[in-house]
């Protein structure tokens, strides 16, 4: 029954229009029964990270990475479902760790490493917009990580960065706008499924 859960949650075909999770993630998070919430979090993310994508294409990024770094950046969640609802940091490594030790090459498990690690120095494009796909979801604005943002953004299409500033708060805004709809997605999924 929870699988069956969890596949609704991550699926593309279903309620609301938001993008499937990619095959392997879902295959994986079946694996894993995950909780039906964590799903539903991950597909929203990665909705929030794919509309970025699409708005911001003079952004040189590895796509695949930010979009696979979005679908399981809270995968850690399935040993810490305490944070599914409550603070927590223990997921981060613990995701990583899950993440390599399942094979995945390094470069795309960071990404449940970093994406609350995203002031620190060196932090990449991919990283950044991963950290912003989980910040805008549910209409939440990070001043320091957008202006992170905006100064790769105004790097990328040689302009000043208040007008890069302005680009990408039209953005944000017009994806914080659907944080309702997507945040009803999610809380409609059981943290445990029964």
């Amino acid at each position: 029954m929870s699988g069956e859960i969890l596949r609704r949650a991550v699926c593309g075909a279903c309620e609301p229009p938001l993008r499937a999770l990619p095959a392997d993630v879902v295959e994986l998070l079946v694996e894993l029964d995950a909780p039906p919430r964590l799903g539903a979090h991950l597909r929203a993310v990665h909705e929030v990270a794919a509309q970025l994508l699409d708005a911001l294409p003079e952004l040189a990024v590895d796509r695949a990475a930010v979009l696979f770094g979005a679908a399981t950046h809270d995968i850690g969640k399935v040993e810490h479902p305490g944070e599914l609802s409550g603070p927590g940091s223990a997921h981060e490594p613990a995701g990583h760790r899950l993440l390599v030790g399942r094979g995945v090459a390094e470069e795309r498990p960071r990404f449940a490493r970093t994406h609350a690690d995203w002031d620190r120095d060196g932090a990449t494009t991919e990283e950044l917009l991963v950290s912003l796909a989980d910040k805008v979801w549910k209409g939440k604005r990070v001043a320091d990580l957008e202006q992170r943002v905006v100064r790769r953004l105004a790097q990328a299409r040689g302009q000043e960065p208040w007008e890069a500033f302005l680009d990408l708060d039209d953005v944000l805004t017009h994806i914080a706008d659907g944080a309702e709809a997507r945040l009803a997605f999610q809380a409609a999924y059981p943290i445990r499924a029964s």
